[in-house]
């Protein structure tokens, strides 16, 4: 199982901080598409993407095991 969390709009979006995935491996893109559909939750923008507290870039390899983190950017003042 690959544990996703989800912070600040992304986690108000999709109604909950943390999704789990039932699967052995997938990548980083195939994440995006399930928040998406499954839960309409856009992370395809500007948004810092960690595996296991470690920023990647691009489309990264996920394994059962692994925490993946969408950061998106905040604001403030």
């Amino acid at each position: 199982m690959i544990s996703v969390l989800l912070f600040a709009g992304l986690a108000e979006k999709a109604g909950k901080q943390q999704i789990i995935i039932q699967k052995d491996q997938t990548t980083i893109d195939e994440i995006k598409i399930e928040l998406q559909e499954v839960y309409g939750v856009d992370a395809a923008q500007n948004v810092m993407v960690a595996v296991n507290e470690i920023y990647t870039r691009g489309n990264a390899e996920v394994r059962s095991g692994d925490t993946v983190a969408f950061i998106p950017p905040v604001s403030g003042g």
